[in-house]
């Protein structure tokens, strides 16, 4: 790590409010050339904002921001780039039907005379992508291109405008191992080029495989920074949450009943065979297994997102029809889904309407959705997953991701379900939050809930789980009792060599 005497960005007492939400408040960064810098804290701790600060989507009310010891000139994202200060979005924004090249350069096409020059371009795109020691084509067009290659076209590109801090948010989120591996490799050969790396994630053991130092958030505020070889984990998370998190999966005894769900022999061509199981009141099943192994696949079959070729799903012993969400909801199953903004809400709509959309029926007077009503829903479901927000007409898009997974949990949860399907619940949010996931499911199971969790983390499926389904390449390997359950249990079941461990 060869870091410099000055830092090449450094923001101080920087202050943000949005009405009446106080989004930072003293908030301080502080970022050398030649380091990876994990910026950390809860969903809700001010780091979205300082980021948009950073790339000129946000002007602070207060404070400063000195870019190289010159002030930074904010509340412009082109001004943002123009300085060097380049964002990479957990979710690119690529145009799709230009190459990879023409993405590299969009809006600044490089030319020759009057003409744009197409093999400039591609040349220097090219030598930009041998640098970072990737294998892409710049000549084939963006689209079909996996999330981990689009982050990679947007680092490019940053690099392209001879950006000195580049900041990487939740990069990581979506990715398998394989490309997280390149990702770190890539954010080293940034270091080692003398920029600012910024890292944002959720994800501790990354951030102490891949930073030099850290910065935590809460509340707004800066609460500390320091040497990522200089402390522990446990640290860490006191300073996110202000308090000691002893207990991460806080699992409840529970006394299992009658079995409420029960798959017989579900299949569905390319991608998934053969599952079969039984899920009993009281329950919580686990569903492990490598990303593309059918998880995900076979609880939305199920609950009759999607449909399936052969096999039975039957609730309380009765048949459900396939492909049929509605008939899963009215016999009593609901699903959180993997992707919370795409399938699980309404993002312009407000966290009243979002929460209540489930018990519509019930709300409806006179041909009339009651206001009264979805804000007695939401504010019941508010008060019991601690939802952070200024007001039940807010929009869901405006709260931190945390806060919007607890919605969606919300929602479902009002229709009191007796099965309950929840696919990555707690991807993206942050270690507090967590805490409080874990803790309200493992409640909801000790009162007789049943419970299935898909999930990639390991440490969550051991913690929660009270036996544990298994899949690799859309089959079902083993069931596996929380005892008998280990790690390398559940990695060799899910790769099928004892080698990789």
């Amino acid at each position: 790590m060869a870091v410099t005497q000055e830092p090449v960005l450094e923001m101080r007492g920087a202050m943000k409010a949005f009405g009446g939400v106080q989004a930072l408040n003293g908030a301080d960064l502080k970022l050398f050339a030649g380091e990876i810098h994990a910026l950390l804290g809860e969903n809700g701790a001010g780091k979205s904002t300082l980021l948009k600060a950073l790339a000129g989507v946000h002007k602070i009310d207060s404070g400063s921001i000195m870019l190289s010891g010159k002030p930074f000139l904010q509340g412009s994202t082109r001004a943002a780039q123009q300085q060097g200060v380049a964002v990479i979005y957990q979710e690119p924004s690529l145009f799709p039907d230009l190459t990879l090249a023409e993405n590299v350069y969009v809006g600044r096409q490089l030319q020759k005379g009057k003409l744009v020059d197409w093999k400039q371009m591609q040349k220097e795109a090219a030598k930009l992508f041998a640098e970072l020691g990737v294998d892409l084509d710049v000549d084939r067009i963006a689209r079909g291109l996996s999330i981990a290659d689009q982050q990679i076209v947007e680092i490019i590109k940053a690099l392209s405008i001879n950006a000195r801090v580049i900041v990487m948010d939740e990069p990581t989120a979506a990715l398998s191992s394989k490309e997280v591996n390149r990702l770190f490799s890539v954010a080293r050969t940034l270091r080692d080029q003398n920029c600012a790396v910024v890292f944002v994630s959720h994800r501790l053991d990354e951030v102490f495989a891949l930073c030099d130092k850290m910065t935590v958030m809460r509340d707004g505020t800066t609460v500390g920074s320091e040497l990522i070889s200089n402390i522990s984990e446990s640290e860490i998370i006191k300073m996110m949450v202000g308090r000691e998190v002893s207990e991460l999966f806080p699992k409840l005894p529970s006394t299992f009943g009658e079995v409420v769900l029960k798959v017989e022999n579900l299949g569905s061509a390319g991608q998934f065979k053969d599952i079969s199981f039984e899920l009993r009141k009281g329950e919580i099943l686990g569903f492990a297994g490598l990303v593309g192994s059918g998880r995900s696949e076979v609880v939305r079959a199920i609950f009759g997102v999607d449909t399936y070729d052969s096999g039975t799903v039957s609730v309380n012993g009765k048949l459900l029809p396939k492909g049929k969400a509605s008939k899963a909801m009215s016999a009593g199953v609901a699903l959180v889904p993997e992707d919370r903004r795409q399938e699980g809400l309404l993002m312009p709509n407000s966290i009243a309407t979002n929460t209540s959309i489930t018990v519509l029926k019930k709300l409806v007077k006179s041909l009339v959705v009651s206001k009264k009503g979805e804000d007695e829903v939401a504010n019941k479901w508010a008060k019991i997953l601690q939802l952070k927000y200024a007001s039940l007409s807010d929009a869901v898009e405006r709260l931190s991701g945390g806060n919007q997974q607890k919605i969606v949990l919300g929602k479902w949860l009002a229709t009191d379900p007796q099965i309950l399907i929840v696919d990555e619940p707690t991807r993206g949010i942050d270690v507090g939050t967590k805490s409080e996931v874990h803790r309200l499911l493992s409640q909801r199971a000790q009162e007789g809930l049943a419970l299935i969790m898909v999930t990639s983390e390991l440490p969550e499926v051991l913690g929660m789980a009270d036996r544990i389904l298994v899949m690799r390449e859309g089959r079902q390997v083993a069931i596996l009792s929380r005892e008998e359950a280990s790690s390398e249990k559940i990695i060799t079941l899910a790769t099928g060599s004892a080698e990789l461990i």
